[in-house]
């Protein structure tokens, strides 16, 4: 079956011209969310805290556009009176924004993470949890050229792709809890059991994300 895509009312140009505008900005926002993944990516795995520190300011520029966006949202639904398809499309970018907002939050959070790793030895569980990384970095990615083509159908695949990313947290999080005979200070094994959750966290909002934009298409929520 063909996927199913919204398009623009193409009888308001105006309106159309202003939700591509809004789509435009929600789609930088998110470029700018997946190069924060990836610097706390490099940040926990690589060890690279050259990366962590570009967080905080890649953090801001994800705010700021967070904010515009809601702002733009919000007066285009007080001015141009929206179709009711048009409106469904306005309140999900403003729903998906936080979620993009919320993931480059985790992001900041697991480079700091990675600083407070730094003067410990590699954990053997860190392999499984870069995989799992990788995971929810390919959600994100998938999310957003969903967005980018308003595709029901990729929208709500993504929630397959969580189930890969919940069964690995399940994995490595019994794996941490039950270490015994943990050498020195248990807080790596902390650490890494945040980070975990931030990951499984971001995952999730990439779920999300997905799911507005099957709702912006068909205006049903699964």
């Amino acid at each position: 079956m063909k996927a199913v895509r919204y398009i623009p009312n193409p009888q308001r140009p105006q309106l159309a011209r202003g939700i591509r505008r809004l789509e435009r900005d929600v789609l930088r926002m998110g470029a700018l969310v997946e190069q924060s993944f990836r610097l706390s990516h490099q940040a926990l795995f690589a060890r690279n805290l050259a990366a962590a520190e570009e967080l905080p300011r890649l953090d801001k520029k994800i705010d700021r556009f967070y904010r515009q966006i809601e702002s733009d949202c919000t007066a285009i639904m007080t001015l141009q009176s929206p179709t009711a398809q048009d409106l469904r499309c306005l309140s999900a970018f403003m729903q998906l924004v936080r979620d993009l907002e919320r993931i480059g939050d985790y992001a900041k959070d697991l480079a700091e993470i990675a600083i407070k790793l730094f003067p410990y030895a590699p954990h053997t569980s860190l392999p499984d949890i870069e995989v799992m990384s990788r995971h929810a970095q390919a959600m994100l990615a998938t999310s957003l050229v969903a967005l980018a083509d308003f595709d029901e159908a990729g929208g709500r695949g993504l929630k397959n792709l969580d189930d890969t990313v919940d069964d690995a947290y399940d994995r490595v999080y019994q794996t941490l809890a039950q270490q015994r005979d943990v050498p020195g200070v248990v807080e790596p094994i902390v650490l890494l059991a945040l980070a975990i959750r931030c990951l499984e966290r971001m995952a999730d909002h990439a779920t999300n994300i997905g799911q507005r934009v099957a709702y912006i298409v068909t205006g049903q929520r699964s």
